[in-house]
């Protein structure tokens, strides 16, 4: 059995004129992270690895998903395969994960991640959100034999937002 909860990276800010790998989280990038990942923590799985794309937003988010994790920054995987917006090369990097994985946090991009978790997912969802959740049960022995998964949870900020 394999667990995937795949987030996007937190909204963020346009202010800078900035390359798109270098551009930083927005205040409500940084608040949303904190609600989605402080509410998800009430149930987040143990003993997982969490890998992040290299750009800046999504390594922010995950240390913010991190810290309220109680998970070690220094132990956040960058990679820069997941600096993808392509579906397809979102799920070359999933199916080559190590076998021995079973539980894992990606944070990454849109277009990717809405197209992966509808898929691979039983839940059309149909746009997944800034700092949005979707994890993913597979049963499966090996991320090389990934099919169509069962969507355990979905969790976005307007969820846990009261007017």
């Amino acid at each position: 059995m394999k667990n995937l909860i795949i987030i996007r990276h937190a909204k963020s800010s346009w202010n800078n004129p900035v390359s798109d790998k270098l551009r930083k989280l927005s205040e409500r990038g940084r608040n949303d992270a904190t609600i989605v990942s402080a509410e998800s923590s009430k149930w987040m799985i143990d003993d997982f690895f969490l890998f992040s794309s290299s750009a800046i937003r999504a390594i922010e988010t995950a240390s913010i998903f991190a810290t309220n994790y109680s998970f070690p920054l220094n132990q956040i995987i960058i990679n820069e395969d997941l600096y993808t917006f392509d579906e397809n090369k979102l799920e070359i990097f999933i199916r080559t994960l190590n076998k021995d994985l079973e539980n894992v946090i990606l944070f990454g991009h849109n277009s990717a991640i809405t197209n992966f978790v509808n898929k691979f997912g039983d839940i059309f969802i149909e746009n997944v959100p800034t700092s949005g959740l979707v994890w993913i049960k597979f049963d499966c022995k090996d991320w090389k034999l990934l099919k169509k998964g069962s969507t355990i949870k979905v969790l976005f900020p307007r969820d846990l937002k009261y007017e």
